[in-house]
């Protein structure tokens, strides 16, 4: 029997889940044991840590990832190297773990996006929708001895999908309710929301991105103040919001478009920061810092508004990512959505800051076994497919 035979057979596995979100801030990895597959699936999660990125690896990592600016063998290097940072990864959280690489079973690697271009272009007669994870999962398998799974967007494109949001799986396996209608809330660099329906099959799952979260309020943080983000939300909580501006961001086209949609960095961009910084004149920075602030708790409950609300209404909100930190993000969201309950994720056992990390390692789990894990009602797929690549 073959390792990969034997693994399939398994029902339940020790793995390591890993991902770098659109912040490139570094790498969350969570060790978690998997019991089962599908519906049934269920988590426990050991330990969890955050790997930062070299500094100036980030700086090349977010140049190179702007549209016109990387270069061939800028991402050819970048993909290699960011793998050996996301192999170094799983190694420390193994030590950290006091479990020896060997036991570990499975790796689930989202790696690091580097492009996301989640609409339907013509190219020489055929349909393309594209995406690029830099991080070769090849590299960390062989750099680690484990069967690791990565890539796991292009498939669902490949089927009408925009390869986004994937963490709609995990909400439905982990947090459908027969008694209450939940939407989960991700607010990492971008923000995206799961609405589960009471008592919902996954047919019934809808799912979107909803626009920036941190992203833009990190980017106004180094320049104004050479720091990597808003800790706690403090600056924010001096300032005051600026209504022109608010305006001025509402405008975006994005948030009319009818889901199934997906965004990042590609839209969000350095150029984005430019013009927001030229429509914010001679706005105090802690002022610009509460409106970019407001503006992702008065953007996410529009989406809510406009695509969920009218269908089904939901009973709570449940908040996770880096945004859950940010006491006046949250403050925000909760005074938007009001009476409905905003909490952190942590109420229902499950950390913020690993869920993401903890759905790449279910994924794996998924491909492994031969079972669909992307949901068509969040990305537009034609059908429910196998995601992912598996290295040996």
């Amino acid at each position: 029997m073959t390792k990969l035979e034997r693994l399939q057979k398994k029902k339940k596995k020790l793995a390591i889940g890993m991902i770098s979100g659109t912040s490139a801030d570094g790498i969350d990895a969570v060790l978690v044991t998997i019991n089962g597959t599908g519906e049934s699936t269920r988590i426990r999660q050991h330990s969890f840590a955050s790997y930062p990125y070299p500094k100036k690896f980030k700086e090349w990592l977010l140049a190179s990832s702007q549209p016109g600016k990387g270069t061939v063998d800028q991402i050819c290097e970048l993909n290699i190297l960011s793998a050996l940072f996301f192999a170094d990864a799983a190694k420390r959280l193994a030590r950290k773990s006091g479990v020896a690489l060997s036991e570990i079973e499975l790796i689930g690697s989202h790696g690091q996006s580097i492009h996301h271009i989640p609409d339907e272009r013509q190219r020489f007669g055929k349909k393309v929708r594209s995406t690029l994870q830099i991080g070769d999962p090849s590299t960390i398998a062989k750099l680690t001895g484990v069967v690791t799974v990565g890539d796991f967007r292009t498939a669902d494109m490949a089927v009408g999908g925009q390869g986004a949001p994937l963490v709609p799986f995990l909400d439905y396996v982990l947090f459908r309710s027969k008694k209450k209608s939940r939407l989960l809330l991700n607010l990492g660099g971008i923000a995206n929301m799961t609405a589960l329906p009471k008592n919902c099959s996954i047919e019934k799952v809808s799912a979107f991105d909803t626009g920036p979260a941190n992203m833009i309020i990190d980017g106004l943080m180094k320049k104004f103040y050479g720091r990597p983000f808003d800790r706690g939300g403090e600056v924010a909580q001096t300032g005051r919001v600026i209504p022109a501006l608010m305006n001025w961001m509402s405008r975006l086209k994005y948030f009319e478009l009818e889901p199934p949609k997906s965004t990042g960095r590609e839209l969000f961009s350095a150029e984005y920061l430019r013009r927001l910084l030229q429509h914010s004149g001679r706005n105090r920075k802690n002022d610009v810092i509460a409106t970019v602030t407001e503006f992702t708790a008065y953007s996410v409950h529009g989406q809510y508004q406009r695509f969920v609300h009218k269908r089904k209404p939901v009973d709570e909100v449940i908040a996770s990512g880096g945004g859950v930190h940010n006491k006046t993000m949250m403050l925000a969201l909760r005074r938007y959505f009001s009476p409905i309950p905003v909490v952190p994720i942590e109420h229902l056992g499950v950390s913020s800051d690993a869920k993401e990390a903890i759905l790449f390692a279910v994924l794996a789990n998924q491909t492994i076994t031969e079972q669909p894990s992307n949901v068509p009602g969040a990305t537009g797929a034609q059908k429910p497919v196998v995601l992912g690549k598996i290295c040996l």
